[in-house]
């Protein structure tokens, strides 16, 4: 069984733009915010959102300065 198989992932990775890195990181927003909320809010849990954020961000600004 691969992630392809699983009903939601598949479905985002047959729609996204065949980029592994942001549908993993599209899947981990959602997580990352459950964590978030279960954990409360600490220093960790900052840390893991400004994280994620800076991933997200800077992997979607590589991505379109490497298709100009």
């Amino acid at each position: 069984m691969s992630a392809d198989d699983l009903p939601l992932v598949g479905g985002l990775f047959d729609a996204g733009p065949d980029d592994r890195t942001f549908d993993a990181l599209l899947l981990a927003g959602p997580l990352l915010i459950v964590v978030v909320a279960v954990a409360d809010r600490s220093f960790l849990t900052s840390l893991l959102a400004v994280g994620y954020l800076v991933a997200f961000v800077s992997h979607t600004v590589s991505n379109g300065l490497s298709s100009q």
